[in-house]
């Protein structure tokens, strides 16, 4: 059985989508990478869950909870490292 990962829907050119993916990476957190460029099916997920709008990084987590365009601080708050 393979333990449910985090999805991280991100594109390419995303300031804010690189800095959560380091913040991700310097914190040994394993996460999908899915560029919604590359995608549709992904795309659409994303707007779907923001209201139509393609707002990045969106991150799910394994219980359902959902993240958009997080900061640091949202992020240590989540996996209780603030």
């Amino acid at each position: 059985m393979t333990q449910q990962q985090i999805k991280v829907y991100a594109t390419s050119w995303c300031g804010d989508c690189r800095r959560a993916k380091r913040w991700l990476d310097e914190h040994h957190i394993a996460y999908d990478y899915i560029d919604i460029e590359k995608d549709e099916q992904a795309a659409a997920y994303v707007m779907q869950v923001n209201g139509g709008l393609r707002s990045v990084p969106t991150i799910v987590f394994p219980d359902g909870s959902v993240l958009v365009e997080p900061s640091n601080r949202e992020l240590a708050q989540k996996f209780g490292l603030s």
